[in-house]
């Protein structure tokens, strides 16, 4: 009995092991060559999350926005997928981390538009804010910052 309830214990291990490593992964849709997208990935990678990053075309980057449930004014120039949740713009690794952590019932979090001293975007103390978009398209304030 004893064998048996380990062999299942590290069973129960492994399966919960595999899903931390699978909320890890992110997937990034973007224009080609957009250097603030891969700014904000080299973010995402030096905060431990393996990246991988697809190329699309404008009408459906746009598209794959809107399917997320997305709505206008709270969209950025590339979109990411983690764990269930959309990640849209130059959200910080650490917003994402605590995104993880915390699993609201939400579609996931955005940082509209290109805001100045947000990852990928360059060094600015420039204020911006993390919102958290709920499944009915409303949005409220997940971080602010500079913190």
């Amino acid at each position: 009995m004893g064998h048996a309830r380990t062999t299942v214990l590290a069973a129960a291990l492994a399966l919960l092991s595999g899903s931390a490593l699978a909320a890890q992964s992110v997937d990034v849709f973007s224009t080609p060559g957009c250097g603030c997208c891969s700014g904000w990935i080299e973010h995402l990678r030096k905060a431990g999350f393996e990246v991988s990053n697809h190329d699309l075309g404008a009408a459906d980057l746009e598209a794959k926005k809107e399917q997320a449930g997305l709505k206008p004014g709270q969209t950025s120039c590339h979109t990411g997928f983690v764990g269930g949740y959309v990640v849209e713009g130059h959200v910080p690794a650490a917003e994402v981390k605590r995104l993880l952590a915390e699993r609201p019932d939400a579609i996931g979090l955005t940082v509209p538009d290109m805001p100045a001293g947000s990852p990928g975007m360059g060094a600015s103390d420039d204020p911006y804010e993390v919102l958290l978009v709920a499944r009915d398209g409303t949005s409220t304030v997940y971080a602010r910052y500079p913190k």
